[in-house]
């Protein structure tokens, strides 16, 4: 989980000081909405916030079994949201990301796997060089089930990795609604590969995850 730390120092090193909301705030303002995804048969949803989505999205989608994420927000009290209102930091909302799996081919405690695999659970309301509760670390459970899989998941994080009680800053939290982000946000690492922020931050964190769990990745 501290592959992002090395990121975080690299981009010392470089200078680098792009950030995610400063890559999105370049982007032509697009409200139209995402058309929503009609699953097949055995797809289930699952619901994980780890930083830009931009990222999250571009992972998840990598992983054997998984048939296509929707960038969004979630986390909020609020009756709506849309980019300038979570990117602000007004909304209790945060960044995340709806994933539609077939469970037949992977199961959530894979997708638990993925989620503390691909970012850093020990820094609060932060992803490499991207801050504020927009950013958090959060597992959306939806039931009974998702939430004792992911406690148990933490509580083996913390015994196989030594880390000290209170470490891990995700926070479970019970799934209420999520909102789809504005259709311009969808496929962005695919679709911008020259962005700055898809070059200095996506692609790296993209590599490593891919790096680590080669056994967890499509085929094709």
């Amino acid at each position: 989980m501290n592959f992002y730390k090395h990121t975080l120092t690299l981009f010392i090193l470089l200078g680098i000081t792009i950030a995610c909301k400063n890559s999105h705030s370049s982007v032509a303002t697009n409200l139209e909405e995402t058309p929503p995804y009609q699953p097949g048969p055995h797809i289930q949803k699952a619901y994980f916030a780890s930083g830009c989505f931009w990222c999250v999205e571009a992972i998840f989608e990598s992983v054997q079994g998984v048939e296509e994420v929707i960038s969004g927000y979630s986390g909020g009290a609020e009756n709506h949201a849309n980019y300038d209102a979570v990117s602000s930091g007004y909304t209790e909302h945060a960044e995340s990301v709806e994933v539609f799996y077939d469970s037949n081919l992977v199961d959530y405690k894979t997708l638990l796997k993925v989620f503390f695999g691909s970012h850093d659970a020990t820094t609060l309301n932060r992803q490499g060089p991207d801050f504020g509760k927009q950013y958090r670390s959060i597992i959306f459970f939806q039931n009974d089930y998702e939430r004792q899989i992911a406690t148990n998941f933490i509580e083996r994080l913390y015994l196989d990795g030594g880390l000290p009680q209170g470490t891990i800053t995700t926070e479970l939290s019970p799934f209420k609604t999520f909102y789809p982000a504005e259709s311009y946000h969808q496929n962005y690492e695919k679709l911008h590969p020259d962005d700055d922020y898809i070059r200095g931050v996506s692609l790296p964190r993209l590599h490593s995850f891919k790096s680590n769990y080669p056994e967890l990745l499509k085929k094709s």
